[in-house]
């Protein structure tokens, strides 16, 4: 029964590839950074991004050994590949619809920034209202860090933390500035500054927790840079389409297991081995680069893929529709029947089973979903009223 889990391989492989249409040799699939491509493919990373939970609650390394259960340990470690994913698009979309969109900037916040902080909010109540119903013991300053989000109450959302930032970066910089490219620098520079701050702070200090906030950050900077730049870019890598694809399929091994050696030998936790200052800081931006090269190798890979293959079906189309709220809610029922809940209490059934365990996240998660954007369309206003009848 536990070799069950490994059905679910092939069964992703459906999911991306059915509908799927190929290019042949001299052919290309110029709409891969289109909207429906993008969103069919950010429905297909969230996916995986579920999984990356569900496995670092089932067998990652350094979990104690009675609650190993092995079947998704390629996921456990390259989470920040797949948010790569979704920074990347934020990124290119930002800017390819400010080009596009002479009052682009108008209504921005209530339009990418506000859904945001209200998916924030409603999720991270949800979590405390469950903690509260797991009876974790919580003094009244944590409640209220947990209400306020000063304290993260659902551990996913540092996401839609980090990105709002961005979005109000670029929304100053593209509206005081003139020209896109010192828009775009200023842009890349606030990004820069947060990954900065990111490796001065230690792990659960403050509001960043650890390196997971700010370890694929870079690419909300790359996907405005290549969208400035596409047209040149994407001329020149079909020029030498097959050496690119290859050296991105090797890099990404190479690269991850460089990445690996530099945090076993440097660490990002410098902190436990009371290192000085500078020195843990050179430690993590070593940990940091391994890995950013790591990630890029593979969204490099990823799109070169898209640049031969069109996908597209129904169930990617959904997914796309509801990834950030699916992104957010299916951390919970990760928590509730897993080992534990977030650490602090035993969870409500510990489903020891992983495929049963994934299929139960997953259907719960979809259906929380669906439900959380139903109440933030309504929150943000999003049905229409109905037309009186005269």
């Amino acid at each position: 029964m536990d070799k069950l889990v490994y059905l679910y391989y092939p069964l992703l492989a459906v999911v991306l590839l059915w509908g799927v249409k190929f290019y042949k040799k001299g052919t290309w699939n110029d709409g891969f950074m289109s909207l429906s491509q993008t969103k069919a493919l950010q429905g297909f990373f969230a996916l995986l991004i579920m999984f990356h939970h569900a496995g670092q609650k089932t067998c990652a390394s350094w979990l104690n050994p009675r609650f190993i259960i092995p079947g998704l340990e390629p996921f456990v470690p390259i989470g920040y590949f797949f948010v790569g994913i979704f920074l990347f698009c934020s990124g290119y979309g930002l800017f390819k619809s400010y080009k596009a969109k002479p009052d682009y900037l108008d209504g921005f916040f209530k339009r990418r920034v506000l859904p945001l902080i209200v998916a924030f909010y409603t999720t991270g109540w949800i979590f405390l209202i469950v903690r509260f119903l797991m009876k974790q013991k919580m003094d009244t300053d944590l409640i209220i860090y947990y209400i306020t989000g000063l304290q993260l109450s659902n551990p996913n959302a540092w996401y839609v933390i980090t990105l709002p930032f961005f979005y109000l970066a670029f929304y100053l910089f593209f509206k005081f500035i003139k020209k896109d490219g010192w828009a775009i620098f200023a842009t890349c520079f606030v990004v820069f500054a947060y990954t900065v701050l990111g490796t001065c702070i230690d792990h659960n200090d403050f509001w960043m927790r650890g390196e997971w906030w700010y370890n694929s950050v870079h690419f909300f900077s790359i996907g405005l840079l290549f969208a400035k730049f596409e047209e040149p870019i994407i001329k020149h890598v079909k020029k030498y389409y097959l050496l690119y694809l290859i050296l991105a399929f090797v890099g990404i091994f190479v690269f991850y297991g460089f990445s690996e050696y530099t945090q076993a030998t440097f660490s990002y936790y410098g902190e436990n081995m009371r290192l000085p200052f500078a020195k843990k800081v050179g430690n993590r931006w070593i940990c940091l680069i391994s890995q950013m090269l790591a990630s890029c190798a593979f969204v490099f890979f990823v799109f070169m893929l898209g640049m031969k293959m069109k996908i597209g079906n129904k169930v990617l189309a959904f997914m796309g529709t509801i990834t950030l709220e699916f992104y957010l809610i299916h951390g919970l029922f990760v928590e509730l029947f897993g080992f534990n809940f977030v650490d602090v209490r035993p969870s409500i059934h510990y489903v020891k089973n992983v495929a049963l365990y994934v299929l139960i996240v997953l259907v719960l998660g979809l259906i929380s979903a669906i439900l959380l954007q139903k109440l933030h369309n309504l929150i943000l206003g999003k049905y229409k009223k109905p037309v009186a009848k005269s």
